[in-house]
């Protein structure tokens, strides 16, 4: 089973326009209701796998009732640890013209330490039934920044191996348990190690850098069109994807590489096979309106077209 860890839930409101124009009306062409929160949209993704999957999240509120029902309607086994308050919304605006998407995101609910502690009982419930476990979002306030770290040690005690997607200091706090995969992107990976790079050599020297500082046993960085970039022990991976794709929503791409890429290692894939799944999952998201949102057959017709190469 791949345990899909979400502390930070999150409605999705996606809203198309042709571009976004300052200081006029402007009407959306059409909208969406999706499902939020980068752990959550991992699991969406997994079960489109045909993953066995379990997703753990606090929620909360109106927001995190209608959550919870798009949950159901994607037949998601959920175990949620419902709080006070209310859950985000994420507003996500999608300009067609550019093919380019921006988040307007609400504040959420608080979380206390023993609300912390309840979600490390349920994973901890899981661990026993899980190969893989993978933790991604930002966390809500009132959760110290080594929460991530906690977790990872204790996935680490029952035998589970972990996938982070994360940035800034919970990041940073979590490389000290030494998780299996680090995934980020390229702008949270300047972000969160202060290392700006202008070209791909710069952003690879970088990695292997910060690698060997913190001891970082793989790592995943998603560089949008120029593809996905994979650090490991036998060496660096890029994949991409040979076709040319109309970008309709890439919200949730990146949380498909997390999930094709934990799913697949688990069935015993190598590298190089599975982060060509995760190139076709992730070019499968962006070709669909909702957040995270694929389809098994869009990711069965992409795969042959993935290309795999190892880099000096």
């Amino acid at each position: 089973m791949i345990l899909a860890i979400n502390t930070n839930a999150a409605l999705d409101r996606v809203v198309f326009i042709d571009r976004f124009v300052p200081n006029t009306s402007m009407r959306t062409n059409r909208s969406a209701l999706s499902i939020g929160g980068k752990g959550l949209d991992a699991a969406l993704v997994l079960q489109t796998l045909g993953a066995p999957v379990k997703a753990v999240s606090f929620m909360a509120g109106k927001n995190g009732e209608i959550l919870a029902d798009l949950l159901d309607k994607n037949k998601i086994d959920k175990d949620l640890i419902w709080l006070p308050g209310e859950t985000r919304e994420a507003n996500v605006i999608v300009e067609t013209d550019f093919n380019r998407h921006s988040h307007i995101t609400t504040y959420g609910y608080k979380v206390t330490r023993k609300d912390c502690d309840t979600l490390l009982a349920r994973i901890a419930l899981y661990a026993p039934q899980t190969q893989w476990a993978v933790m991604a979002g930002s966390l809500p306030e009132g959760a110290p920044a080594g929460y991530y770290r906690e977790m990872i040690e204790l996935l680490h005690s029952r035998g589970v191996k972990t996938l982070i997607d994360n940035q800034g200091a919970p990041m940073l706090e979590a490389l000290a348990a030494q998780p299996e995969i680090v995934k980020m992107n390229q702008h949270e990976f300047q972000d969160t190690f202060k290392m700006p790079v202008e070209n791909q050599e710069q952003l690879i020297q970088a990695c292997l850098a910060q690698m060997e500082h913190h001891r970082i046993k793989s790592m995943v960085i998603t560089c949008g069109k120029d593809g996905i970039l994979v650090f490991t022990s036998e060496g660096i991976l890029q994949g991409r994807c040979a076709l040319e794709v109309k970008e309709i929503n890439a919200a949730g791409a990146g949380d498909a590489v997390s999930a094709a890429l934990a799913y697949r290692l688990s069935l015993g894939d190598s590298w190089s096979q599975a982060l060509s799944w995760a190139v076709a999952t992730s070019v499968a998201v962006i070709k669909t309106e909702g957040t995270a949102e694929c389809y098994l057959s869009d990711i069965m017709e992409i795969y042959p077209n993935t290309w795999v190469k190892a880099l000096k």
